[in-house]
């Protein structure tokens, strides 16, 4: 049977790298907080390729005013970063209950109930203010195509090895299609990638990734198809629809889909937040991060929605979403977040209305 358990200030849910850094701005400025995550922390890097670097450099996506160990001043990989977050949780001590999911929030008249569901059973804690920071990678997009579900079919890049000597057809015409396909192919894979436009647009393939790839389909070495999409996949091949209504079939014995991901607002809406636009993005104030029901705020990539047209949430421009809220709440803005200063973005404190 649960029970609930004493009244909190704030609970936190989401242990990425954006609630971790408002979990250690909480705790530094005396405010109770708890701290959920469904999986472990930093979860979604977890499942990063082995050995992918980041794109923002160091300083960008350090939290909390701590510095990133770095000994060769280049890129750091998720496997560095994941070791960098566990070191933070560690020396600030910060409780996180991890593998604990948030089922439902309710709202009540003294702030907020919180249905949780660990293994050991269902909980329920209260709090009287809640930020999500759940992030905006849940699920993949599916395609709902025919055969998207055969087991030689996947949406996440593990590694390249076991495409080596393989058929591999990517889909999608992003960072990761590009970079899946550059590294599948050093690996010994013969590659092919299928995208829906008739080029690579440079605002969504990083400079240093895009002439290379360019370099190899002139070469022939990475084979393109642009303006095609795939309708079906069979244990053999892909059959892909080009824009003018054609059919290809392409042999295939992997098949890589890089179509992005989607975020999950159902905890947004079983708290009755309203969800604006295509990508049902949570309306917030951005002044303070607070959602259109009163103490609850949202903090992190998830401010983006669901699903985006083009990413415009990341690490290194949500520091400040932690500034926000923690001077919303106490009227102090934070003095460590991440390294570089974000002082410029305090509000005046007869903006904020702390309460």
């Amino acid at each position: 049977m649960s029970k609930t358990l004493p009244i909190s200030e704030v609970a936190i849910i989401g242990a990425g790298p954006i609630g971790i850094e408002l979990a250690a701005a909480l705790k530094r400025a005396g405010v109770s907080a708890l701290h959920f995550d469904a999986q472990q922390i930093g979860y979604t890097l977890s499942w990063w390729p082995r050995q992918t670097y980041f794109f923002s450099t160091t300083e960008r996506i350090e939290i909390a005013g701590i510095p990133l160990p770095n000994i060769h001043q280049q890129r750091v990989t998720g496997e560095d970063y994941l070791a960098y977050l566990r070191g933070i949780v560690e020396a600030l001590d910060l409780q996180i209950h991890t593998y604990e999911p948030v089922a439902q929030i309710n709202r009540l008249d003294s702030g907020f109930e919180l249905v949780t569901q660990p293994r050991s059973g269902e909980q329920r804690y209260q709090a009287q203010r809640v930020v999500l920071a759940v992030g905006d990678m849940h699920a993949p997009n599916l395609l709902h195509i025919p055969g998207e579900d055969l087991p030689h079919v996947t949406h996440y890049f593990g590694e390249p090895h076991p495409y080596f000597r393989q058929k591999l057809l990517i889909v999608g015409g992003r960072n990761s299609a590009a970079e899946s396909a550059l590294r599948c192919w050093r690996a010994g894979a013969e590659v092919t990638l299928s995208y829906r436009r008739a080029e690579f647009d440079p605002k969504s393939v990083k400079h240093f990734i895009l002439p290379d790839l360019l370099a190899q389909i002139e070469l022939g070495t990475i084979t393109f198809l642009p303006e095609t999409i795939p309708v079906e996949i069979t244990p053999t091949q892909v059959i892909l629809q080009r824009v003018d209504g054609t059919i290809l079939e392409k042999p295939a014995d992997f098949v890589l889909l890089q179509t992005g991901f989607l975020g999950d607002m159902t905890l947004f809406e079983s708290a009755g937040v309203t969800l604006e636009g295509e990508s049902r993005a949570p309306a917030f104030d951005p002044r303070s991060m607070q959602t259109n029901i009163p103490g609850l705020y949202v903090a992190g990539t998830a401010a983006g929605g669901e699903r985006k047209a083009r990413y415009s949430y990341f690490i290194e421009n949500c520091h400040v979403h932690v500034g926000r809220i923690v001077q919303h709440i106490t009227g102090k803005w934070p003095e460590k977040l991440g390294t570089i200063p974000s002082r410029q973005y305090e509000l005046p404190l007869e903006d904020i209305q702390a309460n």
